[in-house]
């Protein structure tokens, strides 16, 4: 009796002569062609999900599942209804509109809908894990996201022109060493609010507007304009040759933000960070180094409110001041 062996191997308890393979090796190693898809495959699971997502869609009346976000894309996504609704409406170059599948719609979701539809822009059903996804790690979708391409800075030289030709006085804000996306996000909404036009990065050292920055700015990123600088002292040197005065926001500085009498001028508000405040560089660079005055209670501000308060206080001068010019 033949020992057992593995399940599959073949057995020697044949007698008599063994023919030659006749080529069946060489046939075998031929192969069977490429192996489908595991959608193409009637028996695998992934072939029933592709059925029913077909059928699914033609009950939606053409709207598809989304795929899921490979790890080398480039795009961002917006997230959030009202950031999602501001960037349709202002027409930023969106891809893909994603809706969460069951999603509660109200009058935003109606109008991004409508919105999409006319621009002629993909709808896609997805689940809400697949948006968990997009929105990121401590994301908030609110069951809908916005696929839209990498940002596209502006030039500093070029967005202070404009800003002249438009017939109105400059307020740009510049960030120092400002790493937070949501710090970033927070101050392009202030600036929005208090009547800034435009933000100025750097190049290194700084956070882009990326997806948290979208969402945190409450979709005033798709209104107000933010340029990138190679580098960021040159280009303060370079705006103050053009007429313009730079502020820096600094604890320790000599002027209160009360006191300040720049802000009827071009001005270019540079916020630090929170922890290593101003460069030394861009600090020489600065016409006036502000300070806002607080309690003994706190021992600063973060970089997003300390904006927030001096873009208020700015905008509460030039307000009194044309009062008091008429």
């Amino acid at each position: 009796m033949a020992k057992p062996g593995r399940p599959g191997a073949g057995g020697k308890g044949k007698k008599g002569s063994i023919k030659g393979s006749g080529g069946q090796g060489r046939r075998k190693l031929e192969g069977r062609g490429p192996t489908p898809k595991a959608e193409d495959r009637v028996y695998h699971v992934a072939h029933k999900r592709k059925q029913l997502a077909e059928r699914s869609a033609a009950k939606r009346g053409g709207q598809q599942r989304a795929p899921r976000r490979r790890p080398n894309d480039d795009n961002e996504y917006v997230t959030g209804r009202n950031s999602v609704l501001e960037a349709l409406r202002t027409r930023i170059p969106a891809t893909t509109l994603y809706i969460a599948q069951r999603v509660e719609i109200d009058d935003r979701v109606t109008e991004m809908l409508a919105i999409a539809r006319k621009r002629d822009l993909p709808i896609l059903e997805v689940t809400r894990p697949e948006l968990d996804r997009m929105a990121g790690f401590d994301g908030v979708h609110q069951g809908v996201a916005l696929k839209v391409p990498p940002y596209e800075y502006a030039h500093p030289q070029e967005m202070l022109e404009e800003i002249v030709d438009r017939g109105e006085t400059p307020l740009l804000v510049a960030l120092d060493g400002v790493t937070d996306p949501r710090n970033l996000g927070a101050i392009i909404r202030s600036t929005a609010a208090f009547g800034g036009q435009g933000l100025i990065i750097p190049q290194r050292r700084s956070a882009g507007v990326n997806s948290a920055a979208w969402k945190t700015s409450a979709g005033a990123a798709a209104r107000i304009p933010v340029a990138m600088a190679p580098n960021l002292t040159t280009t303060l040197k370079e705006l103050k040759k053009q007429g313009v005065f730079v502020l820096g926001l600094d604890g320790g500085g000599d002027v209160r933000m009360p006191e300040v009498e720049l802000a009827d001028r071009p001005l270019v508000l540079v916020i630090g960070s929170e922890g290593d405040g101003l460069s030394r560089l861009v600090t020489e660079t600065c016409d006036q180094i502000v300070s806002i005055p607080i309690s003994d209670a706190a021992e600063s501000l973060n970089a997003g409110i300390a904006a927030s308060v001096a873009l208020y206080q700015v905008s509460t001068l030039r307000a009194a001041q044309e009062e008091a010019a008429e």
